[in-house]
């Protein structure tokens, strides 16, 4: 059984105590979501699991959206229709109600992600789509340098794509989604070319990673990195990357049709 909090988050954070300012920092981004669109494709009925504050479902014509914190929930904007409170391990939905289903930046939080991609793939009879991190891919980021263990815990808390399409059967694939230097929905690697934004606590807190490291493993980064900034030193190494107009990291689309 999917135990939740308080706030009724059902992953391993609690968005009552983490999420307040989540929606200021995690904008979708126009360009990721024409991905996430094509992915989607040109279906009608479309499921958002692990829905959050609503990023990216303009990407589908007629949402239905399930979302356990109520915390996230509250932060939807007033033209998407409420949140269904709901976790992916039990959907209150028929078998193939919908034409496809997505799930964004959210399968890393489930307590059973086999279970939730199952239910997924059970209410679906179209495409299930995917955006998540390559747990193989993300210590290849820049901020390994100053923060490994907030990229450690991401390429712990990240399932292998090739589990995520193990599990949902059918035919899979993995496209790569660039992110684009003025990248608005602000996940880690969103600041590849802007490193002095990580120096935001709010900014920071925004990427559930960042709550799994201790004070000072924060503090470090802040010193660090604040220090190699103020004497050209990431510049020396990184600076290429504040001119480069996308960046191909780990941020992938998994697509499953059955």
């Amino acid at each position: 059984m999917t135990t939740r909090t308080q706030d009724g988050s059902a992953g391993d954070v609690d968005y009552g105590a983490l999420g307040s300012g989540y929606s200021s920092y995690r904008r979708p981004d126009d360009r990721i979501a024409r991905f996430i669109a094509g992915a989607v494709g040109d279906a009608r009925r479309v499921l958002n699991v692990g829905a959050g504050a609503g990023s990216y479902e303009s990407a589908a014509r007629l949402v239905t959206a399930v979302e356990p914190s109520e915390s996230m929930r509250a932060q939807r904007p007033t033209q998407l229709a409420p949140a269904i409170d709901a976790v992916a391990e039990d959907l209150p939905f028929a078998d193939g109600a919908f034409d496809a289903a997505m799930t964004l930046f959210s399968v890393h939080q489930w307590s059973d992600v086999r279970a939730g991609l199952r239910e997924m793939r059970r209410v679906t009879h179209g495409p299930v789509v995917i955006l998540t991190c390559d747990p193989a891919l993300v210590r290849h980021f820049w901020l390994y340098r100053y923060a490994p263990e907030v990229l450690d815990t991401e390429a712990r808390r990240y399932p292998p794509v090739e589990e995520l399409a193990a599990a949902l059967g059918g035919t899979s694939g993995v496209q790569t989604v660039p992110i684009p230097l003025d990248c608005t929905d602000g996940f880690n690697e969103a600041y590849y070319g802007r490193p002095e934004m990580l120096l935001d606590p709010a900014a920071r807190q925004a990427c559930s990673a960042w709550s799994f490291v201790d004070d000072h493993a924060r503090e470090r980064f802040d010193q660090t990195l604040r220090h190699d900034l103020e004497s050209g030193a990431w510049d020396e190494e990184f600076g290429h990357l504040r001119d480069q107009p996308t960046y191909e990291g780990s941020l992938v689309i998994v697509r499953s049709t059955p």
